[in-house]
């Protein structure tokens, strides 16, 4: 049974009709186009797909479209300010946190989720936090060190010394 779905997606308006059996992951990437959300493993391990509903972290391969209605989501391409990248966005690409690329979207909306309630995360906080998302390429390291520079620039302190000697772009 096809059923129209209307939400809020990165602050604007939208619908599309699906089916009922229509993951929210779906929605997104094949009916509005916003592919930054990646479904890596399709059994909810990966968090390659996590958004934010609602203000929330959710892995958008475990929610129904029409569970979405109504709702609130945020997904990568909704987190840059234009062509300005999120302060944890940027904390990736300082601190070389990604190769493929494949799961870095689901980690930044995971680090943000992480940083909303605990703005001054420590590495082993955020090494917990990240236990959903599974990364195939960089191992965790750099990840971490993103997510510890990304909030300390969220909470408007400096960012920690760069470990790796590289100039920031």
């Amino acid at each position: 049974m096809q059923r129209t779905v209307s939400l809020t997606v990165n602050g604007k308006p939208a619908s599309a009709t699906v089916e009922g059996r229509t993951l929210l992951v779906q929605l997104l990437r094949e009916h509005l186009g916003l592919t930054g959300t990646h479904v890596g493993c399709d059994t909810s391990q990966c968090g390659a797909c996590v958004v934010h509903v609602n203000g929330e972290a959710v892995k958008s391969c475990t929610l129904l479209a029409v569970q979405a209605e109504g709702a609130n989501v945020l997904t990568i391409e909704g987190v840059a300010n234009g062509d300005t990248l999120h302060p944890m966005q940027e904390a990736f690409r300082n601190n070389h946190a990604l190769q493929c690329g494949f799961c870095t979207p689901g980690m930044v909306m995971s680090a943000l989720d992480l940083v909303k309630d605990n703005p001054r995360p420590t590495d082993r906080e955020i090494r917990e936090y990240l236990e959903g998302n599974l990364c195939r390429c960089t191992g965790y390291h750099n990840i971490v060190l993103a997510i510890a520079e990304g909030a300390a620039v969220m909470r408007g302190e400096a960012p920690p010394a760069n470990p790796h000697g590289v100039a920031a772009e």
